[in-house]
């Protein structure tokens, strides 16, 4: 079995920082892309940023300058550094990754966190 697991969400002040984690866990063989997806309230799930497993780095223009996507191939863990948060980041949060799983190393599959609630107060 593959998993992948968010945590790091909560209640965070307008202009505050929070720090997410995604692991990735179980039989991996090997992952590719990971990412971080937001939904807010009423509103389609939306791409915040991805990274490659080089390290090239993508991110949508509503957090560009504040929040940073980084990745640890060694724990299986990709992260998502929030800063200057703001009311309209308040969502949540979703990661994303292409796995091969240890038993089907034919082709990478995409997985979904379960989502992790990040509320901005103003």
């Amino acid at each position: 079995q593959v998993r992948v697991a968010e945590s790091g969400g909560g209640l965070v002040q307008a202009g505050g920082s929070r720090r997410l984690s995604c692991a990735a866990s179980g039989s991996i063989f090997s992952i590719d892309a990971m990412a971080w997806y937001r939904q807010a309230p009423g509103k389609q799930r939306e791409l915040v940023a991805s990274i490659t497993r080089a390290g090239s780095t993508n991110y949508a223009d509503s957090v560009k300058g504040r929040f940073t996507i980084s990745r640890d191939n060694a724990k299986n863990t990709v992260y998502l550094q929030m800063n200057s948060l703001k009311p309209e980041d308040t969502a949540v949060y979703y990661c994303n990754a292409d796995l091969m799983p240890t038993y089907n190393r034919r082709s990478y599959v995409n997985y979904w966190g379960q989502g992790t609630q990040v509320t901005v107060s103003s």
